[in-house]
């Protein structure tokens, strides 16, 4: 319990912290609308299907920003990196708008409905 409560303060920690690490550029906010990139289940971004160089080149900054974030923030609660990048995807995930694409743990890309898209862990 004591990690769980070490993971929601950091996240909310990491809404502030994080967030122009969420801001995108045009072509990985086109390429969200249009499900050629996704959020996943690991707190980063993923590509649904292969990028043009300049996109693969954003989404690398952004996930390598986030990994930074998430690396500084874990360390702070004494928590991994994998466990408050999950964590954090539970925010990421909510976020996913109809007609865009996610990944949960089973690695299929699914493109987003109206229904609820985090995973169970999330709560």
């Amino acid at each position: 319990m004591k990690t769980v409560s070490k993971i929601v303060v950091g996240l909310m920690v990491a809404g502030i912290a994080l967030s122009p690490v969420l801001a995108a550029e045009p072509v990985v906010e086109a390429a969200l609308s249009s499900g050629a990139i996704g959020e996943q289940w690991d707190g980063y971004l993923g590509f649904v299907k292969a990028p043009s160089p300049d996109l693969k080149a954003a989404v690398d900054a952004i996930n390598i920003k986030r990994r930074a974030g998430y690396t500084s923030i874990a360390a702070q609660r004494n928590v991994t990196v994998d466990q408050f990048a999950q964590t954090t995807a539970c925010s990421t995930l909510r976020a996913v708008k109809p007609g865009q694409a996610y990944k949960l743990q089973d690695g299929a890309w699914r493109t987003r409905g109206g229904e609820n898209v985090a995973p169970d862990y999330c709560g």
